[in-house]
């Protein structure tokens, strides 16, 4: 009965950790985390301002761009990734939450997808509001300024 118990418990607590909203492989969800990672590699933060289970652009610039393997090379050299997700139907932690609705508010984020790029310090050096076309290439290229 006791193993049943531990067993039963075990599956429960495993379930309910994983009904909560993770970021993709790559990315991560904590922003302090990141600033710190940033200043440590040295670094810049991309912020993907996202609703990531209901904005059709924000899918669009995931399966071109972010999920690409150009991308993934040049942010591994040159950038933290962090989604700023704003679901409707898959949950998040309190903290999650919080902390996302606290970086929309900071940086005036009042559509999906914004893209931002901070410095190991929080400050802006980069932004884009909206789907562009053009995959990794053009992304790329916008974010180095070319």
């Amino acid at each position: 009965m006791k193993s049943f118990l531990i067993s039963s418990l075990s599956i429960l607590l495993f379930s309910a950790a994983s009904t909560f909203a993770a970021a993709p492989e790559g990315w991560t969800e904590d922003y302090a985390k990141a600033l710190a990672q940033a200043k440590t590699e040295h670094k810049k933060v991309l912020l993907d301002f996202t609703g990531s289970d209901w904005c059709g652009w924000c899918k669009k610039i995931d399966a071109e761009v972010f999920d690409t393997q150009k991308f993934k090379d040049y942010a591994a050299k040159h950038l933290v990734l962090v989604k700023v997700d704003f679901p409707r139907s898959v949950p998040q932690s309190s903290e999650v939450k919080a902390q996302n609705e606290k970086l929309q508010k900071q940086h005036n984020v009042d559509g999906f997808p914004t893209l931002m790029i901070v410095d190991g310090n929080g400050k802006k050096v980069w932004e884009q509001s909206g789907y562009r076309p053009g995959g990794p290439d053009a992304f790329i290229k916008s974010v180095q300024g070319k």
